[in-house]
């Protein structure tokens, strides 16, 4: 699975990425710590990674994830992840989304362009309903990106998410098909 748009692309995560992903995520970890929940040093290991892209794998088979990597379009440099994660059938139809770009290109634009094909593939392929996302109120640039790509603010959990090791409250923002306009 590919989507491109005018500068990105995103596709599915494979086991042939193990270096790359190491490599973005090694790079980004002091820039992500604040954002992300306390991980081993055993993540940021081959053995870390390739764990992970197999979780990856398993999550597209079953279809409870769907784990992409962002790329410069005619590269193949991985620039990010976005994830469609916690998928639920039935009456809810819907997921979580996640993403991160490498520090040096933030503010560009690229993360946007990222969650807004993984928002098409949620409602076009995967045929959800809704997507949702967790942002800590700080963190503008992330609420930004949502905001660009359509999503609505659905209101302020507290202590909703334990990242880095603190409960932290998260502004909610959703999507659902009815609003999305591709």
């Amino acid at each position: 699975m590919r989507a491109n748009s005018d500068r990105i692309h995103i596709r599915r995560l494979e086991v042939d990425d193990l270096h790359i992903l190491l490599d973005l995520r090694a790079r980004n970890r002091e820039f992500l710590r604040p954002f992300e929940p306390v991980t081993s040093d055993t993540h940021y290991t081959v053995a870390g990674q390739q764990q992970l892209l197999e979780k990856v794998q398993m999550d597209w088979t079953s279809g409870s994830g769907y784990g992409f990597g962002i790329f410069l379009n005619g590269t193949r440099q991985l620039i990010g992840r976005v994830n469609l994660s916690n998928v639920v059938r039935g009456a809810w139809e819907s997921c979580t989304l996640g993403y991160f770009l490498d520090e040096p290109l933030n503010g560009q634009g690229l993360a946007t362009e990222a969650v807004r094909l993984a928002t098409q593939f949620a409602f076009e392929s995967a045929a959800l309903h809704r997507v949702q996302a967790a942002v800590m109120p700080r963190n503008i640039g992330s609420i930004r990106v949502l905001e660009k790509v359509g999503y609505r603010y659905d209101g302020r959990p507290a202590y909703y998410l334990k990242i880095n090791g603190v409960w932290e409250d998260h502004n909610l923002y959703s999507i659902t098909r009815e609003c999305w306009d591709a």
